[in-house]
């Protein structure tokens, strides 16, 4: 499991993933309901993706997504 914080490592690990598989944009483009251009695009700059996608995207590549609290507690410094 990944802890994301910023909107280029979704990129990443969507590249990343269909890589993996093997898989070419135009593929994984024609399952989310995208053109390859466009999903080109949004595995650069993934910021400008909605949720809807998102999670097709997601399940066209076999992953998914869980939401947790982020932990809060420091660590113990023992002298």
């Amino acid at each position: 499991m990944r802890t994301i914080t910023t909107p280029a490592q979704i990129g990443a690990i969507l590249a990343t993933r269909r890589k993996h598989l093997k898989l070419s944009q135009a593929a994984v483009a024609e399952q989310v309901g995208l053109s390859q251009n466009r999903l080109s695009v949004l595995e650069a700059n993934p910021s400008a993706l909605d949720t809807k996608k998102l999670l097709t995207w997601l399940n066209a590549l076999g992953l998914e997504m869980t939401l947790g609290e982020r932990a809060t507690s420091k660590p113990k410094v023992e002298w």
